[in-house]
């Protein structure tokens, strides 16, 4: 009974705490530490970084070693990269960061340790962990680039997501917060640079493919209206990716893999074909996710082609 009631006091003491036993809160069990790292061994505790154990069954994932760094040094605070993912931000970086004193030396493992101010109010608590805020996440994450990843974290914080595995997912937070926090740091290295990259982030965004698709064709002095308001013939307004009014082009950036689901897949399918039937649509093109990520330069050639070409070239009437 004795061993089973002690097997209770982890089970919970981890349970607060992101499934993360420390060897340091020994004490908070009444046993020394090689009590309680021969009951953890004992048991199947996963060593996560020396001297934090993740419970039987858990993975030994991004989470767990937040929270293991997190519970061995308490001055450390979750930021950039890691504050995104504890936020629900889409991004293409996958890294341990913490922003820590000017004083001593925390060990962070594979981490990095940003070393820069950061005011009381400038963090909160989000799914137990002490962690930069939203418009402080994403002000180090400008500052620090590059711009793509960072714009990325961007247009999935300020917009509205489609339903998937958590369901839709209103704004985190908005622009003006965004901008405020980057103004905020006003000597901070990177931090005009961080400005002008803000101006490029756009609220409409739907997914981390759209926005790089953005950016590729902006970078090539391709400028489509985003989101644009169409009306279909029986009256239902729909709003494509990108939409070029003068020439009635539509590009659309398809793939469930960042839409969601293959239902939303099918959905966005079902669009394409309505879009066709709009009076201000001539052309529409469709690109996946993998054109946009590892086909750039073609997706940027296909659509300025398409804006070059005239309507007869394309078997249309004008």
């Amino acid at each position: 009974m004795k061993a089973y009631g002690e097997s209770r006091e982890l089970a919970a003491l981890a349970g607060s705490q992101g499934g993360v036993v420390v060897l340091s809160q020994a004490e908070l069990l009444g046993w020394s530490r090689y009590k309680l790292r021969r009951r953890l061994r004992k048991e199947g505790w996963r060593a996560v970084r020396p001297g934090a154990f993740a419970e039987p069954g858990r993975p030994a994932g991004a989470a767990e070693h937040l929270w293991a760094h997190q519970l061995a040094h308490p001055e450390l605070v979750v930021s950039h990269w890691s504050a995104a993912l504890v936020h629900g931000i889409e991004r293409r970086v996958d890294r341990l960061d913490f922003i820590g004193p000017t004083s001593g030396r925390p060990a962070v493992g594979d981490g990095v340790l940003h070393r820069i101010r950061l005011r009381p109010d400038e963090v909160t608590v989000c799914a137990g962990l002490a962690v930069t805020t939203v418009p402080r996440t994403l002000a180090d994450l400008l500052r620090a680039g590059p711009r793509d990843d960072a714009l990325v974290a961007v247009d999935s914080a300020v917009s509205r997501r489609p339903a998937g595995e958590r369901g839709p997912r209103a704004p985190l937070t908005l622009l003006d917060a965004v901008r405020d926090a980057v103004r905020d740091g006003k000597g901070m290295r990177g931090w005009k640079r961080a400005l002008g990259w803000l101006s490029l982030a756009d609220e409409r965004a739907g997914s981390p493919a759209e926005t790089i698709a953005r950016l590729r064709m902006h970078d090539a002095g391709l400028y489509p209206e985003t989101q644009a308001e169409l009306v279909l013939p029986g009256g239902r307004r729909v709003y494509p990716d990108f939409f070029f009014r003068a020439q009635g082009l539509v590009v659309e950036i398809e793939g469930y893999a960042w839409h969601g689901s293959r239902a939303q897949h099918q959905w966005d399918t079902a669009r394409h074909n309505e879009l066709t039937e709009c009076s201000e649509v001539r052309r529409v093109l469709r690109f996946t996710a993998a054109d946009v990520f590892h086909r750039p330069v073609s997706l940027v050639r296909t659509v300025r082609r398409a804006l070059e070409g005239s309507p007869a070239e394309w078997g249309l009437a004008s």
